[in-house]
């Protein structure tokens, strides 16, 4: 059975004197979870420090809010610098652990409220869901490559309206290239009889029932992850805004061009993260609603914790970790982090590497001037600082073009220019047959 030490502590002074045996140890199922609650608040007890190991920590804490304790969840990386009282069980560790967090040197751990972490343990499975699907396409491409048929050659994706169809259509018993070509979406860019030579291969028995499992093992999680949906979105009906939201819900505008790909939830869920938060944060360039939904069930919807932006980005893993000696930056580096919304803000960056916007020129210029890894930091950062304000002060999302920005860098480049021309003791004076252009 895991066991954990557990400690009291006082509001003043330390915590020998509110029990003759201040160190107890507790077991983890939940009758003895609730004795060392009802321990905790006979000691006097206002707020309790615990490491994060794993889920373990999720029972105890859920038990300690309903009390009416404050609960710090600690990363084990803040005590691991300090040097006793760490694996010795007779020593009791919890005693170093209680010391440093009576003096003020450990750091909660920022969690949501209830409604949002509820709205994340779906979301994340969900993610998972998505994580498991996959795989079972690999089957699909080996089975059809096994066999000749050269369906990815002609489609960019075969679990698409037109793959799906065809493959099907080859799992109850067709075999005419022309019938399975006719099969095709109007929107598939290639034609029938492309397809149709596509689809002409050997036919192995073998290779047809490894195609059939893997589409059922695909239906499966497909299944799953529209369900899930439906649970998401019936959970959306009972979350209260975060907002003074108005009697009357203004409709929002269409979506972005080329916004809807297959992984997205299903239903009206713009209109209710809008109903929720009060802004439109799909409005964003690069943001879609599944990773609105992401963003917004791993940071919540309250930034109050967060001061300002700057630590909204440092807590994001955003912003660069320099390492100062005497003054001097040594080195400028990004931490590695787990966080999902950070992914979620990276892949945002990614998505608006080509788009003609002030993210997508953004990008642009930071990789021509640092390379792709850099860039994708500078523009994820850029792209939450947005999120945070729109939360923050309820804002809506204005766009800003490509041309606007090159305009205001050329603006803030010919600027600098000027000042050190003039602490040269020159003038810059522009050039009669100078044109205009992007500056890198």
């Amino acid at each position: 059975m895991r066991r954990g030490w557990i400690w009291a502590r006082r509001k003043f002074g330390g915590p020998a004197d509110r029990d003759a045996e201040p160190v107890r140890a507790f077991g983890t199922f939940t009758p003895e979870l609730q004795a060392r609650v009802d321990w905790l608040v006979q000691c006097g007890v206002d707020t309790v420090a615990m490491e994060s190991t794993g889920v373990y920590w999720i029972p105890i804490d859920e038990l300690l809010e309903a009390r009416g304790l404050k609960p710090y969840l600690v990363d084990a990386r803040q005590v691991k610098n300090v040097p006793g009282r760490k694996t010795d069980v007779l020593r009791a560790a919890c005693q170093g652990l209680q010391k440093l967090h009576r003096l003020g040197l450990l750091s909660a751990s920022c969690r949501p409220e209830a409604e949002m972490v509820t709205w994340r343990a779906y979301l994340r499975h969900r993610a998972e869901l998505i994580e498991r699907r996959a795989p079972h396409i690999l089957p699909m491409h080996k089975a059809l490559l096994q066999m000749n048929l050269q369906l990815t050659q002609v489609l960019t994706d075969i679990t698409g309206p037109t793959g799906l169809a065809i493959i099907r259509a080859i799992i109850t018993g067709e075999r005419d290239p022309l019938k399975l070509a006719q099969l095709r979406n109007p929107a598939c860019q290639s034609s029938t009889e492309e397809i149709g030579k596509a689809l002409t291969g050997t036919w192995k028995p073998e290779y047809l029932f490894v195609l059939k499992q893997s589409v059922e093992g695909y239906d499966f999680y497909t299944q799953q992850l529209a369900a899930c949906d439906a649970e998401v979105e019936r959970l959306y009906a009972v979350l209260n805004p975060r907002w003074e939201m108005p009697a009357d819900l203004p409709k929002l505008p269409p979506r972005k061009f080329h916004s809807h790909r297959k992984n997205q939830p299903a239903g009206e869920v713009r209109q209710a993260m809008y109903r929720i938060v009060g802004v439109d944060l799909t409005a964003v360039d690069g943001l879609k609603e599944a990773s609105v939904q992401e963003i917004l069930s791993e940071i919540g919807t309250d930034m109050s914790p967060g001061p300002t932006v700057k630590h909204f980005a440092s807590w994001l893993r955003l912003a660069p970790h320099n390492d100062i000696s005497g003054g001097v930056v040594l080195r400028s580096r990004g931490l590695k982090s787990n966080n999902r919304a950070r992914q979620a803000f990276r892949q945002a960056a990614e998505s608006v590497a080509r788009s003609d916007n002030a993210f997508g020129e953004f990008y642009r210029r930071k990789r021509a001037q640092y390379g792709p890894k850099v860039a994708n930091m500078a523009t994820a950062h850029k792209i939450a600082r947005v999120v945070y304000f729109m939360l923050k002060k309820h804002v809506p999302y204005e766009a800003g073009k490509a041309e606007e920005y090159v305009a205001k860098q050329r603006e803030r480049e010919l600027t600098r220019l000027k000042r050190q021309a003039a602490y040269l003791g020159y003038n810059l004076t522009p050039h009669p047959t100078a044109t205009e252009s992007p500056v890198a």
